[in-house]
């Protein structure tokens, strides 16, 4: 590719991609948490339609280029090399890793690249640091294994593990404590098929795992959808269109709201069940009482 394509490569893909979200979307740019530095804020901007960034904590920005050699530390021929290398043909063993779950060490630029990587091992949940992070969830152990799995890889940052959870392109979601968040391409949905006519929709899979933990069951007896992104709604819709009722548990955000909006001009009988929760961002925020303004609120069965 000559320079000019590389650098029309759209920033919003090349995270999708890598499951980097935007955490507020207003119509042609997002706000996101900065890939290369520590950002409770979410300060990092992408125009969409000019296809730049600017971090606001740093006053820096530029174009994918720029953005690659930040977040990989590496010089201007590396990351052209590594954009026409991965973004473009969309290589299926790219992960983006956020950072060694076995270290409690600030986050810096080393810690954010493409690596190639391979699966060493995927087996049930047994380590003591991911049995921890899913209690903090709230979420019975055994349930979570029921749906994901331990995934072990290496890349040329050494060795890494994670809850994986399988996406039905045979990717894995990725989450592990730190609030780290990623994923092993491809990236796709999950549904679960159980010849219902209805549909619950989920944003991620700890919002699923939260919805059967309040509903006291191990398997729900309606159809699923799991986004695994609200950027991801657009692939579910064909599944959707097969179900006579959909019940939305997304976000209580804006791309959350949008998504739900989305849904509900697709399909003539959608119910939006985050109201349920609506003084928490989430499901899984709502099942562990996050919000202290509610947290003495006893916890109801959600009622379909």
């Amino acid at each position: 590719m000559t320079l000019p394509e590389i650098k029309q490569i759209s920033i919003r893909e090349y995270f999708n991609n890598v499951g980097i979200h935007p955490t507020k979307e207003y119509g042609y740019y997002g706000l996101y948490h900065c890939p290369y530095r520590e950002d409770q804020n979410a300060s990092f901007k992408v125009d969409y339609n000019k296809n730049v960034w600017h971090d606001f904590g740093t006053g820096e920005g530029g174009s994918i280029i720029d953005l690659v050699m930040k977040m990989g530390n590496c010089s201007f021929n590396e990351a052209v090399r590594q954009l026409d290398n991965n973004t473009v043909k969309h290589t299926n063993d790219c992960i983006y890793q956020h950072h060694n779950i076995g270290t409690s060490q600030r986050c810096n630029a080393d810690d954010f690249s493409f690596h190639r990587n391979e699966i060493t091992s995927i087996q049930p949940i047994s380590h003591l640091k991911l049995i921890q992070w899913v209690k903090e969830r709230k979420i019975d152990l055994s349930l979570a294994n029921l749906y994901c799995r331990e995934v072990h890889y290496q890349n040329q940052s050494g060795n890494h593990f994670s809850i994986g959870f399988r996406n039905d392109n045979g990717g894995y979601e990725l989450s592990s404590p730190n609030n780290f968040k990623g994923c092993i391409a491809p990236k796709d949905i999950t549904t679960i098929q159980n010849n219902s006519n209805a549909c619950l929709v989920f944003e991620g899979f700890w919002d699923f795992l939260s919805y059967l933990t309040l509903q006291k069951v191990e398997k729900s007896k309606h159809d699923v959808a799991i986004l695994n992104s609200v950027a991801n709604v657009q692939k579910a819709m064909d599944f959707l269109k097969t179900h006579k009722e959909i019940y939305t548990y997304l976000d209580n955000d804006d791309a959350g709201h949008k998504a739900t909006e989305l849904i509900q001009s697709a399909h003539s009988t959608v119910y939006n069940r985050s109201t349920k929760y609506a003084e928490y961002k989430d499901l899984n925020d709502y099942l562990c009482g996050k919000k202290q303004v509610l947290e003495k609120v006893k916890k109801r069965r959600l009622k379909l």
